[in-house]
């Protein structure tokens, strides 16, 4: 839980929030498990907007992005409404997958439990698409910066993916991630360690060493996908749908209207 891993109060974040927030949980370095001393708190979640603000004229914020100083730490919130994060969902986007999942939870309620409860009809064998991607971009920012940072996420993330693609769980904890999925290099766990000590600091590392062990987890990846019991497209469509509705038209300003179904 939270408290766990952090030693800071976040229930005033979410009480000074303009709508209500369904969850609020935190992502980033924390929930990957190689937080710095110096990190900041990633904390991602969903708003839900009423129902007059969608229908009427102006523009709702359907995505809410802060970033401030709490008490000496960096605060980086976003949120998206319930029905945009639906969508995304629904895209095979596997980062708010995380954030939903997420087992760091600052706040939670009967609708983000019944939200998690329909996640896994969500998940396919082409979310291995998002994870190599991610990956890819990660492993750029690497060689143009150096960084273990990047370098960390670049592990992180195909290890994710390889780890979703054989068992349908998504684990973001790279910890967790070097100790379940056979093929991860053992000196990740001696990184995790270094980059406890500083958010930026350069990765001390063989370049030619961890070039090839990524190309070889793209590799693991791919196999992986192809061999995945993961279905082709989600089946939870319908259930998402009706879910957004009912808890639309259940809340406040939701105009007083039971979805029907």
């Amino acid at each position: 839980m939270i408290d766990d891993v952090l030693d800071i109060d976040l229930a005033a974040v979410v009480a000074e929030q303009p709508d209500p927030l369904l969850f609020a949980t935190v992502s980033g370095a924390h929930l990957y498990g190689f937080p710095s001393r110096d990190s900041d708190v990633d904390l991602r979640g969903v708003h839900l907007l009423s129902a007059a603000e969608l229908v009427g004229l102006r523009e709702p914020d359907e995505t809410r992005s802060r970033m401030w100083d709490r008490d000496g730490v960096e605060m980086d919130l976003v949120t998206h409404d319930l029905r945009k994060f639906v969508r995304l969902m629904l895209r095979r986007n596997g980062y708010v997958l995380e954030q939903l999942l997420s087992p760091l939870v600052v706040h939670t309620g009967e609708a983000h439990r019944e939200l998690v409860s329909l996640a896994p009809g969500v998940l396919t064998s082409h979310h291995a698409h998002h994870y190599r991607g991610f990956a890819a971009t990660q492993w750029r920012l690497f060689e143009k910066t150096g960084e273990l940072k990047p370098l960390l996420y670049t592990f992180r993330v195909l290890l994710t993916g390889i780890h979703l693609m054989r068992s349908g769980e998504v684990q973001a904890d790279l910890r967790t991630l070097v100790a379940e999925v056979g093929e991860a290099p053992g000196y990740l766990s001696d990184l995790i360690v270094a980059k406890a000590e500083r958010e930026h600091g350069d990765a001390d590392v063989d370049h030619a060493r961890v070039a090839a062990d990524v190309e070889r987890l793209h590799e693991v990846l791919d196999a992986a996908q192809g061999a995945s019991a993961l279905p082709d497209a989600p089946s939870a469509y319908d259930a998402l749908h009706a879910f957004v509705v009912r808890v639309r038209l259940e809340s406040p300003g939701g105009f007083g209207v039971r979805a029907e179904g």
